[in-house]
């Protein structure tokens, strides 16, 4: 067995005093596997060492959760069938950030693959996935070809994985900033559907119950990939290439058909996907939250290189695999519907009473390490924290805008707001035939055809506002989501979270982290959006310069199928509200906004305000419009302001709008600011709309009419914009694509 030496323990990124506390669990020094398992195990990337003191601040119950953080997903309770039979669905959010800058297309792909995994190991059948994508700028002299190339790669890899296992894309967002173009962030959400009475997880119960590897073979990618995603970028970074998994979204495919077949034959006691930290997580987390052992002898593990040490096969990553516990006796009946699929399973251990995860290779035993410790007590540290790391800049630059029109332009042609279909159509959103709102809308939103119901999904994120001010951009997040869901008429009921931060050691980003942390905490737990589970994912910097702070918010709703409102106008003549009033808007409350991003290239003072109170009261206003079916169109404020809202609202069926608005504000807060609590609705039913609004007591303004192919914006009778609504969309359709694809394929 190799020798470790205090340079093989600092190599696998193990402090002096983490090596102390092996031995001291162990009882003697470890050999090189067992110092391979527990510097997976206890990554950053694995254990959540520094945030997890924090995140126990998150709510995590309500009457619909059925399951909270700790398993593969979280689930609520949806309803019932017309049979009585209740139905829940499984959602979460991760990231593979790291793998995706070294190499895209995998890494993005196996990103995909990776959270299928966690929604049917569950019981559920995948039936949507999300992303939230955050690159370089593309058009950086320095940086933009390779920008324009992770683009490229990571998103014909989304689509890649997902249209071939054949699982819906419906949505997502995507943002460019200069902070991401040396560590960009793939976050991807899925949700599944399945009965109560299906659902599984991932506990080794019934000594003397068997325990089985099926999917792919083990092979040498990926070893170290948790490991890899623990630490920082440093010029030796593309040389890391063997640690990203390589996909295989077919056998995925199979992979799922032949788990919940299985599952339904009632042969499987437990079951895990093999994720980060392969075989070592699934062998250990399954004994621990059972409070029993495994042994395993690797004898039996399906490989695909020759000569693989014990070392390389507890720590190789390779993807499309899963261990089973069956109950003892009827092992066959699982093993038969894996040959049927044409998919390797193999009998390669056996639960035992013993709390240990017990590691043979060929009979001798390699690795021998108590479960619960190595995956439940990593330490926990209490990382120190002064003030979070934002800009010193508070007060706003002098500004005034020349061409209010050229504004609007400005930002219809910026890699932020430009339509992103170039993207989402390289994806198949349809799959399935459940998708009732896909991408472009406010929320994805999916039926569920056995109980009536349909859940909305609404992805959310501002590194900028998160830059400004941690705790109050997370509240933000939490309340545009909600928001957004809102807009589809759905009510929101839970959440899932993925935390992409730089390096915790710094007081200064930790500050971020606690920060933002808290402010989820407040915000959820007032919108009643438990958090179900998610992903922590740290260390995202290069040679020391870190991203933007990047919390990234994924809230499901439920609502009564129907067709959506939808945000586009759909004929002249129809009265236009603004639900929730102008709102207020100062020059301190701009600098985090795209118009300072985009126009006056510059970021300053503070997010804007939020009352929490005042914001659900417009929810429930706009929510029970939309129900209820009084408006045709509902679009949420958000980037860009009022004048990005109203411009988006008439791209789809090419209806302009006469709009005259009555306020005091200088025009650029007036049309830009990007104040919450406000959403634009169309009706042919103005009592109808202002009734709702005054019993929930939000103000509704009435700002003006649709109307035929112009976008005219006055205030109190001063033209501030004007322009073609044809002129203006092709200007935003057409900016991605000029910018990244002709690049690309010059």
């Amino acid at each position: 067995m190799s020798q470790v030496t205090p340079e093989v323990v600092a190599a696998h990124s193990i402090t002096p005093d983490e090596y102390e506390r092996i031995v001291s669990i162990l009882g003697r020094h470890p050999n090189l596997t067992e110092l391979g398992i527990f510097s997976v195990m206890w990554s950053e990337h694995c254990s959540y060492k520094s945030s997890r003191v924090h995140l126990k601040k998150l709510p995590t119950r309500s009457k619909l959760v059925v399951c909270g953080p700790g398993e593969n997903a979280g689930i609520l309770t949806i309803g019932d069938d017309p049979d009585g039979n209740e139905w829940c669905i499984a959602f979460k959010i991760e990231s593979h950030n790291h793998p995706s800058f070294i190499e895209p297309f995998q890494g993005a792909a196996t990103g995909v693959g990776g959270i299928l995994r966690d929604i049917f190991t569950m019981g559920a059948r995948p039936i949507a996935v999300m992303d939230a994508l955050r690159f370089g700028t593309l058009d950086d002299e320095k940086t933009g070809a390779r920008n324009r190339r992770i683009v490229d790669g990571v998103v014909h890899g989304i689509a890649h994985y997902g249209n071939c296992f054949g699982v819906p894309t419906v949505g997502g967002e995507t943002v460019f900033e200069a902070s991401y173009a040396g560590n960009p962030l793939v976050n991807v959400f899925a949700l599944g559907v399945f009965r109560r009475d299906q659902i599984f997880y991932g506990k080794a119960c019934g000594v003397g119950n068997p325990v089985i590897y099926v999917g792919a073979k083990t092979g040498r990618d990926g070893i170290h990939g948790a490991t890899m995603a623990s630490g920082e970028f440093t010029e030796e970074s593309k040389q890391k290439r063997p640690n990203v998994q390589v996909g295989d979204p077919f056998m995925e495919k199979l992979l799922l058909e032949a788990c919940l077949e299985a599952m339904q034959t009632g042969a499987i006691a437990g079951i895990q996907d093999m994720g980060a930290a392969g075989l070592t997580c699934s062998t250990c987390e399954m004994g621990s939250r059972a409070e029993t052992g495994i042994e395993i002898d690797l004898a039996h593990v399906p490989q695909r290189e020759t000569g693989m040490t014990p070392y390389e096969i507890m720590l190789s990553e390779s993807q499309e695999r899963m261990l089973l516990v069956a109950h003892k006796g009827r092992e066959n009946e699982v093993l038969d519907v894996f040959k049927k699929w044409g998919l390797d399973a193999r009998i390669v251990g056996e639960v035992k009473d013993d709390g240990m995860m017990r590691v043979k290779n060929h009979g001798e035993v390699v690795a021998e390490i108590p479960s619960r410790p190595l995956a439940d007590e990593a330490p926990v540290y209490h990382r120190p924290f002064t003030k979070p790391l934002r800009p010193e800049k508070m007060d706003a630059p002098a500004f005034a805008s020349k061409d209010l029109t050229a504004d609007l332009y400005t930002l219809a042609g910026s890699q932020d707001l430009c339509d992103k279909r170039w993207i989402w159509e390289q994806y198949d959103h349809m799959v399935r035939t459940n998708t009732v709102e896909g991408p472009g809308g406010d929320a994805a939103v999916m039926r569920i055809k056995e109980t009536g119901t349909s859940v909305a999904m609404s992805l959310d994120g501002n590194g900028r506002y998160t830059y400004l001010d941690p705790r109050q951009a997370v509240k933000l997040m939490v309340a545009e989501c909600c928001r957004n869901l809102a807009c589809t008429g759905a009510t929101p009921v839970g959440a899932t979270n993925n935390l992409n931060f730089g390096n915790p050691e710094r007081p200064e980003i930790m500050a971020q982290i606690v920060e933002a942390i808290e402010g989820m905490a407040e915000a959820c737990e007032f919108f009643e959006t438990p958090i179900t589970g998610g992903n922590v994912s740290l260390y995202n910097e290069t040679l020391g310069d870190p991203i933007y702070p990047s919390p990234v918010m994924g809230i499901v709703g439920l609502m009564k199928t129907q067709a959506p409102a939808g945000i586009a106008f759909r004929a002249a003549g129809r009265d236009l509200y603004l639900i929730g009033g102008i709102g207020e808007a100062d020059e301190t409350r701009m600098g985090g906004t795209q118009y300072a991003k985009q126009v006056l290239k510059d970021i300053w003072g503070l997010p804007p305000a939020l009352d929490m109170e005042f914001e659900k009261k417009v929810q429930t206003a706009v929510r029970e419009m939309v129900a209820t079916a009084v408006v045709e169109s509902a679009h949420d404020i958000s980037d860009g302001g009022l004048a990005w809202c109203l411009a988006e609202s008439t791209f789809g069926k090419q209806v302009g709008a006469q709009v005259d608005l009555t306020s005091g504000l200088r025009p650029e807060l007036l049309l830009f600011h990007e104040g919450p609590s406000r959403v634009v609705v169309s009706t042919s039913n103005a009592a109808a709309v202002e009734k709702v609004a005054a019993e929930c007591g939000v103000p509704a303004v009435k700002i003006g009419v649709t109307a035929e192919n112009e976008l005219v914006i006055r205030n109190s009778g001063k033209i501030l914009i004007q322009t073609e609504v044809r002129g203006l969309k092709e200007c935003w359709a057409g900016a991605l694509e000029n910018l990244l694809h002709a690049e690309l394929h010059a």
